[in-house]
């Protein structure tokens, strides 16, 4: 078993993946892991959709590849080092659709008040990406195609009361990457008052 500090302290994003099948118990024990979140009232609003299917993944990829064109890569274009965005440019062109497992996580209204589902959802995706990195697997939290959240409906027959919130791609790592950059504690942590560092 991983240690969970490693698994944390380790977790980063993947955009590129192998065409290696990632087995059907792996997404099991990661989306159990999902499912174990905590939730607003413990209402558990979440839904999610395993699409392995190479046509599914392909109209995900093109919403996916839409938004960053139509807005998203000029918006995030000024707070990003050149090798983040071009690894975030590769991710929305293909790279994120050509994971062998697309998980479209949604938040079901009909199980929460609106005002706490994303807050009852996010915790679901990270124990998610938590659980994918325990397993050996690559993962990143991307809501791109979620822009065009009316056609990613119409693709995945979404009721009216579920709403996909993000797209979660899961696959064997294409190459390891290190250790993900994080600010020191004492820059993001406070003690007593804001201001005074940790």
């Amino acid at each position: 078993m991983t240690d969970f500090f490693d698994v944390v302290l380790s977790q980063r994003a993947y955009r590129k993946f192998t065409d290696e099948p990632v087995p059907d118990e792996v997404v099991s024990r990661v989306l159990t892991a999902a499912t174990h979140a905590p939730s607003a009232e413990n209402t558990q609003p979440w839904a999610f959709i395993v699409i392995r299917d190479p046509e599914l993944r392909a109209r995900i990829g093109e919403l996916t590849q839409r938004a960053w064109e139509g807005g998203g890569r000029e918006f995030s274009e000024p707070r990003l080092t050149p090798a983040m965005l071009a690894d975030v440019h590769q991710g929305a062109l293909g790279g994120v659709s050509a994971a062998p497992v697309l998980v479209v996580v949604c938040g079901d209204t009909s199980h929460c008040v609106p005002a706490v589902l994303e807050a009852s959802v996010w915790p679901a995706v990270q124990n998610l990406l938590l659980a994918a990195t325990a397993s050996g697997l690559g993962s990143a939290l991307t809501t791109l195609a979620t822009r065009f959240g009316e056609e990613l409906r119409d693709v995945l027959a979404l009721p009216p009361h579920v709403r996909a919130l993000a797209v979660v791609p899961l696959g064997y790592p294409a190459k390891k990457l290190g250790p993900p950059k994080r600010l020191p504690l004492s820059d993001r942590a406070h003690r007593e008052r804001y201001g005074n560092p940790w």
